[in-house]
């Protein structure tokens, strides 16, 4: 049933740091491909290598660990192909070979690049024609847990079941990141069963329609002589203190009884509160014991003195309870003894809180009701309730009549069925028609029903062995669902290696949603109307207004921009006080809201750094010390806003957004060298390869004995490490007036054993490759933000990267440029890009 192949790609990039050559290759192979040597460079190649990088190159220990006499030429060898690449690249960019060593006069250089490069990509777009650009790719667990819900109409938190997966590049979802293991299988099965399930359960028990609405009263806990973690009454209103003790705020009266989806109603104000702002407070969910610590975030408010109501919807495990508490680490925190809080202990510390004026709290199916789950597995087919097992089962009896009706209306004059044997006649009909419509819907693409045969069969030997109709079916869906058919993209082309319409649907709803086309796109891809690049553009415009689509930018940001990893690193409390979850919370919807704002109005490319403006709310602009002459903070609520910048403060474009500057930083520490590779290769689409192994890590000194500039100038000053630090230090300098947790910084802080003290200034000049120079981020976000085909560039790289599965080879880059080019009518705007991008060859090609 799982017949499933490896589907690793192995691939490796080697660091050829000070690599200088020049290529000679035939020219009657590369007329004709087809001739035996097609793909060979000849030995002329190598023989300049060997004259001319001997100095450096020559063995095994040579410099960068590059050695002449290694390279390959057979370009179908992976790692041949990948060495001349970087050939090329090297030799174009005039790094190779060292200035101080030779310098190649222009006309020299294109002679022996131009072929080259005509050489490689002919390689690359041979090979895309034969065997598909993208090869082998299934469905990343985001994108099988969402499939999954969509085609069962169940919103089960599947992807908590699935082993992290590896990530290139940031992408977990590329050909090259994949793998296939019975480990893996065993996971699928496990996640397969899991989504059955629960929609059997939702489609066949009875309805569950658990609700609480509670007054203050029911919310607190704590009446006098009891010493505990719950709210207490103050005025006639449930409330909680701010302090730092663990699970303080949980509300045993919310605990649910089964795992499921909950809409969350509270109304609260604050108690207390600070003269400046309101009170900040968070609404968790979790078991609340020790024994289980772990706490899920729902939403953050800002509590303030009038009444305000919030709702939420969460997805809560059978046993989990709300806490809601103040959760501002800036405000004053109380103090309570032996881990519990008595009645009336809060009060005389003069301390801010919450109150609670009500809080109700409902079962809901979002992704669903129960009558459209159950109408998705069993289709038309009459139900009737058993008492003695309490869910509903096939009306067998009703099943057979009602086919008896059809047969007597089609052909009044027909042999009318009889008996066990015309009633197994009928369920086997009816179970072959829901095989064979469900198939349909998880291949994402017609399906011949002889192509299903062997899962037919399955089906009907669970009834010959006494299973009922529901468990035949069941098992029938189940080997539909471990079939590669459901598990892998399964992308059709004609000779060109254009996709078909079907699997122009699929590549285009997992780009845009992450999960299976939708009915009006399937229709579309029926009609044959996904070749029309207006219906493209529809299309994309209406996936984007959906619930799915407006995740795009979420997805796309914790992948692309690492989002995914921010929870990475816990900051040291001693060193950033201020931090905490509803700060963490503000940076992502500062980052999502600028994207998603980027995208809506098609803003120009150089806005992703050069932005006069952010989304903030009140927590995150007092986190970020801003002040009203530098932002527009009048009024700012609880709900992320735009807010205009003054131009001149080191506030505006992604990279100086808390979230990236956070997880592109270790936690309490910041290096050139890490922030410098993200932004090269994330913002700028400079790919940095990994270091040679000869060259060590530089690690900051916290005693400050030695400066990170220092280090990294003996890097620079290393010709195996100079050429990439060129690119690195430059991005990475810049950002060092950000410190770990992404707030504004003139000097390092200095570890003194278990305190941090002021250290050196910082120093945030460097020169960019080409020479330029900057002083302050301020000059380095201005010279890159005039770069602007260089950054819509690598959005447009990104996006394909993202949207196919694969990287952008050696071939695809004259197809990118072609992108860009075409939305420079349009300041090379962020929607234009993806518009762009949909309407491709790269994407709409195998």
């Amino acid at each position: 049933m799982l017949s499933l192949l490896p589907t690793r790609i192995a691939h490796g990039v080697a660091w050829t740091a000070c690599l200088f050559g020049l290529v000679w290759f035939s020219t009657a192979d590369a007329a004709n491909p087809t001739s035996a040597n097609a793909w060979s460079l000849t030995d002329d190649a190598t023989q300049f290598l060997q004259d001319h990088c001997l100095d450096c190159h020559d063995g095994p220990d040579g410099e960068a660990g590059f050695d002449v006499h290694a390279v390959g030429t057979d370009l179908t060898s992976p790692r041949a192909m990948q060495q001349w690449i970087q050939i090329h690249d090297r030799v174009s960019a005039g790094e190779m070979p060292p200035p101080e060593y030779e310098e190649l006069d222009a006309d020299e250089l294109s002679r022996w690049t131009s072929p080259l490069r005509q050489h490689l990509v002919s390689f690359q777009r041979d090979e895309q024609r034969r065997l598909g650009r993208v090869r082998g790719r299934r469905l990343s667990n985001q994108q099988l847990s969402r499939t999954l819900q969509d085609l069962l109409l169940v919103h089960v938190p599947l992807e908590d079941l699935m082993p992290p997966e590896q990530r290139v590049g940031g992408y977990a979802h590329l050909v090259s990141a994949q793998s296939m293991s019975h480990f893996q299988l065993k996971t699928h099965l496990k996640v397969v069963d899991a989504a059955l399930d629960n929609a059997f359960a939702k489609a066949l028990e009875p309805s569950s329609d658990w609700s609480i609405d509670l007054a203050p009263e029911k919310i607190a806990n704590k009446p006098k002589g009891r010493r505990n973690r719950e709210p207490e009454m103050r005025k006639g209103l449930a409330v909680v203190w701010s302090s730092n003790m663990i699970f303080y705020g949980r509300i045993a009266s919310t605990t649910v009884p089964e795992d499921g989806w909950y809409e969350i109603t509270l109304t609260a104000s604050s108690v207390k509160p600070p003269k400046e702002h309101g009170v900040w407070c968070s609404v968790r969910s979790g078991e609340c014991n020790s024994g289980a610590p772990l706490m899920s975030w729902i939403g953050g408010f800002e509590a303030e003195a009038e009444p305000k109501t919030m709702t939420y919807q969460a997805w809560l495990p059978k046993g989990h309870r709300l806490e809601i508490r103040p959760a501002d680490k800036t405000l004053k925190q109380g103090r309570f003894q032996g881990g519990q809080v008595g009645f009336g202990e809060g009060e005389p510390q003069d301390l801010p809180g919450v109150a609670m004026h009500s809080l109700q709290m409902k079962r809901i199916y979002p992704a669903g009701d129960r009558r459209q789950t159950r109408d998705r597995l069993l289709g038309n087919l009459p139900l009737r309730y058993n008492r003695s097992s309490k869910q509903s089962e096939i009306d067998v009896d009703e099943l057979v009549a009602k086919r008896i009706r059809q047969i007597e209306k089609s052909d009044p004059k027909a042999t009318l069925p009889e008996g066990d044997e015309a009633t197994q006649t009928i369920l086997r009909q009816a179970l072959r028609t829901n095989l064979h419509r469900f198939a349909q819907l998880a291949f994402r693409r017609p399906v011949e029903r002889s192509s299903i045969k062997s899962i037919v069969e399955l089906a009907d030997s669970e009834l010959d062995n006494g299973a009922t109709f529901v468990d035949a079916l069941r098992a029938g869906y189940r080997a539909i669902l471990c079939s590669p058919r459901f598990l892998y993209l399964t992308e059709r082309s004609d000779a060109s290696g254009k996709l078909d319409d079907w699997s122009i649907a699929s590549r285009l709803s997992y780009f845009l949603t992450g999960s299976m086309p939708d009915d009006e796109l399937r229709m579309a891809a029926k009609r044959g109307q996904l070749q029309d690049a207006t219906q493209l553009k529809h299309q994309t415009d209406r996936l984007l207004q959906t619930p799915r689509g407006q995740q795009f930018v979420v997805d796309l940001a914790d992948q692309w921009l690492d989002l995914v990893d921010i929870d990475f690193t816990e900051p040291d409390r001693r060193l950033f006080r201020d931090f905490d979850t509803t700060v963490q919370a503000g940076m992502l919807k500062e980052t999502h809201l600028f994207l998603q704002h980027l995208l809506d109005q098609n803003r120009p490319i150089h806005e992703l750094v050069s932005a006069d403006y952010t989304f903030l709310n009140t927590r995150l602009a007092r986190y970020y010390e801003l002040t009203p002459t530098e932002a527009d903070i009048a009024d700012l609520g609880d709900q992320s806003r735009l807010v205009k910048m003054d131009p001149s403060i080191p506030r505006g474009g992604i990279l100086t957004h808390g979230a990236i500057l956070k997880v592109t930083a270790n936690g309490n520490d910041t290096s050139p060298v890490l922030r410098g590779i993200w932004v090269s290769e994330r913002i700028l689409g400079t790919e940095i390869p990994s270091p040679p192994e000869n060259v060590p890590a530089v690690e900051p000194d916290i005693r400050g004995a030695t400066t990170i500039r220092d280090l990294l100038a003996k890097h620079q000053a290393d010709p195996s490490c100079a050429s990439c630090h060129r690119n690195i230090d430059p991005p990475g300098f810049a950002l060092e007036n950000f410190d770990a947790g992404g707030r504004w910084r003139d000097r390092y802080m200095q570890k003194r054993g278990n305190n941090y003290k002021r250290g050196p200034a910082i120093d945030p000049s460097f020169e960019m490759p080409d020479g330029s120079k900057f002083d302050s981020f301020v000059e380095f976000r201005d010279l890159i933000r005039n770069r602007e085909e260089t950054l819509a560039k690598n959005v447009a790289s990104h996006l394909l990267t993202y949207g196919t599965g694969q990287t952008i080879q050696f071939a695809d880059r004259e197809r990118v440029d072609r992108i860009v080019a075409n939305t420079r009518q349009d300041s090379f705007g962020f929607r234009s890009l993806l518009d762009e991008v949909i309407q491709s060859d790269v994407f709409l090609s195998k």
